[in-house]
């Protein structure tokens, strides 16, 4: 198996299984965590996509890349917000 081949699976399946950890809604930690998985599931696709010269799959990742560092933050490091 070439690294092409194991990057587009790992990529595949941890996004799998990172939108599963987020649709559970079963509190912060856990879609912090999925968001993290997805940080790098946009990784792998991102490598995969440069080592392919794939434009479109590569801007794609790029974009979700910077909302999963965005759901990252707001999860897992970011304060709850008081109820006011």
């Amino acid at each position: 198996m070439e690294l092409l081949d194991i990057l587009k699976w790992f990529a595949s399946i941890s996004g799998i299984i990172a939108a599963f950890m987020v649709s559970l809604d079963n509190g912060r930690r856990v879609t912090g965590w999925g968001f993290a998985l997805f940080v790098a599931s946009s990784i792998a696709w991102i490598s995969g996509a440069l080592i392919q010269g794939e434009e479109a799959l590569l801007s794609q990742n790029l974009v979700l890349f910077g909302i999963n560092i965005f759901g990252v933050y707001r999860y897992l490091i970011r304060k709850k917000a008081v109820d006011a």
